[in-house]
């Protein structure tokens, strides 16, 4: 039997209490070979009060050397296998804007991007247009586009310079290779299907779009052309409620992590806006709830800019956070991350990831901080973050005893 289904049969609903805090990209690398990362560099003193009774590690979100996208590695972190349960990153853009889908839609994340007059790219995120900006953008396009018969587009704003895109009106081909080329000085690229006979036509009216929405922004200084990434048609998901028979509570400010706790049926709050209201809601709505899952995005952000300090500094603020979530005496506490981000390499890495785990009858690990270096000589090394799930279960008592 495979060990997925054992912890199914063997969750139990209690009233026990489990937040995982999430900071995105926390792990980090020294950007001399003898200097510290992002990690070591931060001063925490909050989370110092209880390091010594935590079990930590060193986990690996997907496998050995595969660098992870946010999906899969929030989805690992949930319990669920990463590669199984991977979905293009477009569905969760569209769910993170509380787009309501239908089944067969496809979706896309779009970036807006900054072309120059050879039709290269010289900034891939449009110098971080602001939302209002973006929502202008997209009102633009809409009232200028062209579409066939029957086929319907919406673009809808996330933040700065992302877009949710959706397409309906057809059986669509959801195969299909970004256009972002991850590096400025090129022209955006063509979509092309992994199946051209299958998927022409979802790729001819793709690339249609994208050649008019060229024309369409021709004028604008910044966000004047697209980049299309994650495409993935929508399909329903296992929930926590039946995976695990938690009530879960999504408390996060971006809307890509919201969509991704939508699609695994936790209950979001669409509002909250900072780290003090993601706070203030977790006490109030403490009685209601089993989970609660938490993201902070400026790890990840900062270090995609390669911002060492800035990064640091994010850090030092989530240690603040700690307090507000521990006087609430949750009965399992978790701080980890979903990927690697290093400032160093600006961008996602194949690292292993820092994690710990707080509860009363945890076997604590007696190390003085929590970084990647003291994390290696912890008790949950050799796990993956799909294992972290478990574990948390069973310390909040909601696993029953395997067999006779």
């Amino acid at each position: 039997m495979e060990i997925e289904k054992v912890i199914h049969e063997l969750v139990m609903q209690t009233s026990s209490k489990i937040v995982m805090l999430v900071a995105d990209g926390l792990g980090g690398l020294p950007l001399l070979l003898d200097g510290k990362t992002e990690l070591e560099s931060a001063n925490m003193p909050n989370l110092s009060k209880i390091i010594a009774h935590c079990s930590v590690g060193l986990l690996e979100p997907i496998s050995p050397g595969i660098t992870p996208g946010s999906g899969p590695a929030h989805l690992g972190l949930f319990g669920y296998d990463p590669i199984q349960a991977n979905i293009g990153r477009g569905v969760l853009s569209a769910l993170g804007v509380n787009f309501n889908l239908r089944h067969g839609d496809l979706c896309a994340r779009v970036n807006f991007c900054t072309i120059d007059k050879t039709g290269k790219i010289s900034d891939r995120r449009a110098g971080r247009i602001s939302t209002d900006e973006n929502k202008r953008i997209c009102a633009k396009i809409l009232a200028n586009i062209k579409l066939p018969h029957g086929i319907e587009l919406y673009l809808v704003t996330e933040k700065e310079h992302r877009v949710a895109l959706i397409l309906r009106g057809m059986k669509f081909y959801e195969f299909l290779s970004d256009t972002d080329p991850q590096k400025e000085g090129l022209e955006p690229l063509p979509v092309t299907a992994c199946d051209p006979s299958a998927g022409k036509t979802t790729v001819d009216l793709l690339n249609n779009i994208a050649d008019q929405v060229k024309q369409i922004l021709a004028d604008e200084p910044k966000a004047n052309m697209i980049l299309l990434r994650g495409f993935a048609e929508f399909q329903k998901y296992t929930t926590m409620a039946d995976k695990f028979k938690l009530k879960c509570l999504a408390l996060a400010t971006y809307p890509m992590y919201r969509g991704l706790a939508k699609l695994i049926g936790m209950d979001v709050n669409w509002d909250i806006a900072s780290a003090k209201e993601q706070m203030d809601e977790l006490e109030k709505q403490w009685n209601n709830y089993d989970f609660f899952f938490i993201h902070i995005k400026g790890t990840d952000s900062s270090g995609e800019d390669g911002d060492f300090q800035r990064k640091v500094k994010v850090i030092e603020s989530i240690d603040e956070m700690i307090p507000s979530i521990l006087k609430l005496k949750p009965d399992v506490f978790m701080f980890t991350c979903d990927h690697s981000t290093p400032a160093k390499m600006k961008g996602h890495s194949w690292h292993k990831i820092p994690a710990l785990l707080y509860a009363s009858n945890c076997r604590p690990d007696r190390i003085s901080k929590f970084d990647e270096y003291s994390c290696a000589k912890g008790s949950l090394n050799g796990l993956y973050s799909k294992d972290l799930m478990p574990l948390a279960l069973a310390h909040a008592g909601k696993l029953m005893k395997f067999g006779a």
